[in-house]
């Protein structure tokens, strides 16, 4: 099978730890990935890509990630990690900031870090984004300004006050609707999920009590659009509304087909995966890393650089219409 297809397919999630995986070749690599949460689509995702990586190349690349998003948790893992002697370790933080210590210690101890959501963060060798963090929340806000028309109340969500991608993408959103949509307003502050479904759900629930003509919602941890559209569902309020956000079709399906959520955006978690991993195994065999490098995955044809993080261009959009096309 081609990593084409392999990454294209939409697998079960497979096991995590892969340490140890019989058949590897002698001289692989440890490359462990350490990711927000365990056990929900978007994660699962990826670690396809990260098991799909282990497959191609023969390196020993597993993934794992705390019961719950709690950056404590994450810290744990990555001192198990660092006690094992991985050679290298990438990472999606849950808190960039209380990641620091931890990840400073693993470069100390000679181990390539790399992280993928978390463009503010210091102690790591390099930071992969799949796209621009300000241009993908201005496209969430024009697809959420053109659903209004224009006006009338919204609010804003993220997995965690904390957490750098989700507050960049909001933070833009508003920027841009407050100089295209100057007819919307912003309701409330940022609603806090901590990437979990019934967390959104219980906050739209309270939205909508405290202001009741508000009409639209943006997402923007995976699980937010599901519990954005439960809730208006359960009052009826589907066809009056506009629900955007980052999320997966597992996820939001069964809402975009009854018009709860409107549109969502992503890049695919498993091809984000396969690139932290490829980009480790670079820098452990000393390959130049560099502006316009291709890293032969989708969107990561043309790497874009600033500082020490790197830039794909990585985002699709996905209503209703196409949602079929991207079966995960």
């Amino acid at each position: 099978m081609t990593r084409k297809s392999v990454l294209l397919a939409a697998s079960a999630a497979l096991t995590v730890g892969m340490m140890g995986t019989a058949g590897a070749q002698d001289d692989a690599y440890d490359i462990a990935t350490v990711v927000k949460i365990s056990g929900i689509q978007w994660f699962n995702r990826m670690e396809e890509g990260v098991a799909d990586f282990a497959e191609d190349t023969g390196h020993n690349a597993f993934q794992v990630g705390p019961a719950q998003a709690d950056a404590q948790q994450q810290v744990q893992l990555l001192e198990d990690m660092i006690a094992q002697g991985v050679d290298a370790i990438t990472v999606v933080p849950f808190s960039p900031e209380a990641l620091e210590p931890v990840l400073a210690r693993a470069m100390e101890a000679g181990i390539t870090v790399i992280s993928h959501e978390a463009s503010n963060i210091e102690n790591v060798h390099w930071d992969i984004e799949a796209f621009s963090n300000a241009g993908f929340g201005e496209n969430l806000m024009q697809n959420l300004g053109e659903c209004l028309g224009g006006e009338g109340e919204y609010a804003i969500f993220v997995g965690s006050l904390t957490s750098k991608t989700h507050n960049e993408w909001v933070d833009a959103a508003v920027a841009y609707q407050e100089e295209n949509f100057p007819d919307m307003t912003l309701v409330g502050s940022k609603n806090e999920t901590f990437d979990d479904q019934q967390e959104a759900y219980a906050a739209t629930q309270e939205l909508l009590r405290a202001y009741p003509d508000v009409r639209g919602f943006q997402g923007s941890a995976s699980t937010d659009v599901a519990g954005i559209g439960l809730a208006l569902e359960e009052r009826g309020m589907a066809e009056d509304t506009c629900v955007v956000g980052t999320s997966l079709p597992s996820i939001a399906n069964q809402y975009l087909e009854t018009g709860a959520v409107d549109m969502i955006s992503f890049w695919d978690p498993a091809l984000a995966g396969y690139a932290m991993n490829q980009l480790a195994v670079m820098m452990l065999e000393g390959e130049e890393i560099e502006a316009g490098m291709d890293l032969g995955l989708e969107g990561y044809e043309s790497i874009e650089m600033d500082g020490k993080v790197l830039y794909g261009q990585a985002w699709v959009e996905v209503t209703a219409d196409n949602a079929a096309d991207y079966p995960f």
